[in-house]
């Protein structure tokens, strides 16, 4: 028998059977299923109990037999592999029955390739929205795209877009996140054989984790490098997307896009040759600029003119003609978003405009983005998921657009920390009529502002200080959602926007509170 490292996926036989311990994990289930559709037998376990196993609807349909709750020797007697997961302590009970051949996850991945032309996007914001509507073009045309199907992930954590990319479909177009760990990006890209890719926008984010804005950005640009010579489709109006692809003197197929919109602000964004530019924003960090390195807004490839938000509709330029686009969803932010889309699906999926035109107007948006909830005591209540700076100013200035006078709610605690979740306050403060303050990191800015400024008392509704501590990119537990709300109910505005991870997280409390 060759030694693990050395192994190919033709030196396994057809009966061989692995043993997949932890199931109920996103990693252990993925790897159950992709064993499993190459046709080889698989047998599971995990401490959970099934009722208990989060991610047990994933595995419907593949004929795995799962052991939940104590582990049987008949798992171990039955099995030529075991794959544990990463977690598992080696000086475990567990670890120690294992007498069989062990795989790690690193073996899976190096093992089982992904041999499927595979799209990846990235950015700051817009990501989930645009991996959705791609997809969803593909499907509707009859190419299947990878879904991972773990109910309540987002999917774009290290692992899963790696493994999603082995699972059996036409297509692979995924998500791809850093959530700040340098070195993540890189090995999406290398380990899911991508061929080409989408960047969003680069705005600042996980500054707690990385400690600069330019810091964050060089983790992004682990997408350009490891996709050098092949094929990039840009937000043209980003001005650190395109000075890394100058930096990094990226040699493949670069397509750049934009909306012609007039700018509403000037926002200052660090250069990548460490000068401060000046951005006559169209969204947050995003529109024209100039910087005395000689980085300027390029003329786009593809230029989206005649916006019209109330209809939602656009013209779209391309270098094969003019576009008339409807959407399904709102906002300049989404303007962006559907252009991306829109080159990626004619390039990368070969579909004709027509056939993509026609998803993109019956696309209703991802849950969570912009998603209006319910309507209570007369107020209509939305959510949105935004949870840093940038994408909170985006999402609120597109509120306001829209709908005019609102109350926000505030469930956020910023990855970047105080700097950041002063920045979204300040954004929420502009462009709110009232404010909420739900977590405890708003709640703690309320007050410095209240203190600094007794007149904003008219504005700014502070009760108290919650003791919730942040978990992860949850900033406010199911409690201080429902306070928030039922606070915002109270005050004379007939819309409610509750902002953040906790806000979609426990919108059932809206639903509850409509009763």
């Amino acid at each position: 028998m060759k030694e693990v490292g050395n192994m190919n996926e033709s030196d396994f036989k057809k009966d061989t059977t692995f043993g997949v311990i932890g199931v109920c994990g996103a990693n252990g289930n993925l790897i159950a299923r992709i064993l499993k559709e190459r046709g080889f037998n698989v047998i599971a376990t995990d401490i959970t109990q099934k009722r208990d196993c989060r991610f047990a609807s994933a595995l419907e349909g593949y004929d795995i037999d799962v052991f939940y709750g104590k582990t049987p020797d008949a798992f171990f007697n039955k099995v030529d592999y075991v794959i544990p997961p990463a977690s598992l302590p080696k000086d475990s009970e567990m670890y120690k029955r294992i007498n069989k051949p062990i795989l790690e996850l690193t073996d899976i991945i190096e093992i089982f390739k992904s041999e499927k032309e595979v799209f990846g996007i990235t950015g700051t914001n817009g990501k989930t929205t645009s991996t959705t509507l791609l997809k969803k073009i593909a499907a509707d045309n009859g190419i299947i795209p990878c879904e991972h199907n773990l109910e309540g992930m987002q999917g774009n954590a290290e692992f899963i877009p790696i493994l999603q990319s082995r699972l059996d479909a036409e297509v692979g177009i995924l998500e791809v996140g850093t959530f700040g760990v340098p070195g993540t990006v890189e090995r999406i890209v290398k380990n899911t054989n991508m061929s080409a890719g989408l960047i969003t926008n680069i705005t600042p984010d996980h500054l707690n984790d990385l400690g600069s804005f330019m810091d964050y950005a060089n983790v992004k640009a682990e997408f350009i490098k490891e996709l050098n010579g092949k094929k990039l489709i840009v937000n043209g109006h980003d001005p650190t997307i395109m000075g890394l692809l100058r930096k990094l003197n990226f040699e493949g197929e670069v397509i750049t896009f934009g909306v012609d919109e007039r700018p509403d602000s000037i926002g200052i964004k660090e250069c990548v040759c460490g000068n401060e530019l000046a951005v006559k924003e169209i969204i947050s960090g995003c529109g024209y600029y100039f910087c005395k390195c000689g980085l300027t807004t390029p003329q786009v490839d593809y230029i989206a003119t005649n916006v019209n938000l109330t209809n939602r509709t656009f013209d779209l330029h391309t270098p094969e003609g003019k576009l008339q686009v409807k959407m399904a969803i709102d906002g300049v932010h989404n303007v962006y978003n559907v252009t991306g889309v829109i080159i990626a699906a004619h390039e990368f999926l070969k579909l004709p405009y027509d056939k993509i035109l026609e998803t993109v107007s019956t696309f209703t948006g991802v849950e969570g983005r912009m998603e209006k909830v319910d309507k209570v005591n007369g107020k209509t209540v939305f959510v949105d998921y935004a949870h840093n700076p940038a994408g909170v100013q985006t999402v609120l200035k597109e509120f306001q657009k829209l709908f005019g006078d609102f109350t926000t709610v505030i469930t956020v605690s910023s990855e970047s920390g105080y700097v950041g979740d002063l920045e979204i306050f300040n954004s929420v403060l502009k462009f709110s009529k009232f404010i909420v303050p739900a977590s405890p990191a708003s709640q703690k800015i309320a007050r410095e502002k209240l203190e600094e400024n007794s007149r904003l008392n008219d504005r700014i509704f502070l009760n108290h200080i919650s003791e919730f501590e942040k978990q992860g990119t949850l900033g406010a537990n199911e409690k201080d959602v429902h306070d928030g709300i039922k606070k915002a109910l109270n005050l004379d505005c007939e819309m409610i926007v509750a902002i953040g991870e906790a806000a979609t997280k426990f919108k059932s409390v809206i639903h509850d509170l409509a009763e």
